[in-house]
């Protein structure tokens, strides 16, 4: 398996080790991992803020340094060997004794586990989806996180009572498939992006605001993609920079337009949620819309936890129907865990460009 393990020393050691396998507990089953995507959320441990492109690389480790300052923040983590990958599909080869468990025997699920990156691993019961005979490994390997973040951003927009959605980074993998979400959901959604190349992206798959935050008139353009979508929920993987205090701004120039004036800006609630590191640089917020705002983060497994009884089977049911079209992933290559920590590997996939996904093949 792939671990990570950072020292108070200032090193971060990611190696490929052996490792002995113990017995399933009465709910839970091995799995024998035959494919597992590279997601963001996964980089944050596998690598955190480690200089990769200065690390010593050699056969099966990687030693990176990290700042003390990054080593201070790191409390118990230091001197464990953490399991990196948080999903992945294979077949089950071993199973506890509970009924639900032994009902998984020997089928192919996609599963939410830690430790991924390996040839088995163990998953709990819950953890884990059966796949119908038609979706293969590659298929099912990305059934959870991207899936799940895309509808739960969809589910957070009508709890907060928002009409529609604009999205940052969304030339993405998971940005096309909260795309494909709205359009079948007839939900208006505005999608911003860094190049033209982008923009022609998203127009070819039905966007209709797909925006170039690079462009002259971009606050032109934000600002009226707003007002005709009464967008007023922002999801930004980006997180440093002014992206997101741009977007906020633009909320309240719409959202003012037809209120009276006040000291304190409009009565609408603009919402900003932050559920990346693309850029780790401060979060820069150049305040003009008033105090009718909220900026937080997002993460899934938070999300999971408070979401509504029967909402996660609801949403896993829609995925399980969709997987080789809403919910369907696409990877640019696909490596060993060998391979994953050569360097060319590392450089590539860190990078975290758009329409560059890595998927993990354990088994070769």
């Amino acid at each position: 398996m792939i671990t990570s393990t950072a020292h108070a020393d200032g090193r971060l050691v990611v190696e490929l080790v052996k490792s002995t396998m113990r017995d399933p507990g009465p709910n839970e089953v091995v799995i024998e991992i035959e494919a597992a995507p590279i997601n963001p959320s996964d980089l944050g441990l596998l690598f955190g803020a480690a200089d990769v492109a200065n690390a010593e690389y050699s056969d099966r480790k990687i030693v990176a340094s990290i700042s003390q300052g990054v080593v201070a923040s790191m409390g118990k983590r230091l001197g464990q060997a953490m399991p990196v990958g948080n999903e992945g599909a294979g077949r089950v080869v071993a199973a506890g004794d509970s009924e639900a468990a032994q009902a998984l025997l020997g089928k192919r699920v996609a599963c939410l586990a830690f430790g991924t990156y390996a040839r088995y691993c163990i998953a709990p019961v819950g953890a884990c989806m059966p796949l119908s005979d038609d979706i293969n490994a590659e298929e099912g390997a990305a059934a959870f996180v991207n899936p799940l973040t895309a509808l739960g951003f969809v589910e957070t927009m009508k709890r907060d009572g928002a009409k529609a959605i604009i999205h940052t980074a969304a030339a993405s993998n998971l940005g096309q498939m909260l795309l494909r979400i709205c359009q079948e959901d007839g939900i208006d959604i505005v999608n911003i992006v860094r190049s033209d190349e982008q923009v022609a992206l998203l127009r070819g798959l039905g966007a209709k605001h797909a925006l170039n935050m690079k462009d002259d008139d971009y606050e032109a353009q934000l600002v009226a993609a707003i007002a005709e979508t009464e967008a007023y929920v922002a999801f930004d993987p980006i997180s440093g920079g002014n992206q997101l205090g741009r977007i906020l701004n633009a909320m309240e120039t719409v959202a003012s337009r037809d209120e009276g004036f006040t000291p304190y800006g409009s009565n609408t609630m603009k919402r900003g949620y932050i559920y990346g590191l693309l850029d780790t640089g401060p979060v820069v917020i150049d305040r003009f819309f008033g105090f009718s705002w909220q900026v937080g983060g997002w993460l899934l497994f938070p999300f999971l936890q408070s979401a509504e009884p029967g909402m996660r089977e609801r949403l896993q049911a829609r995925i399980m129907a969709g997987l080789k079209t809403t919910f369907a992933s696409h990877y640019s290559q696909r490596v060993t865990l060998r391979e994953m920590l050569s360097r060319d590997a590392v450089m590539a996939y860190n990078a975290r460009r758009t329409g560059e996904k890595f998927l993990v093949t354990p088994q070769g």
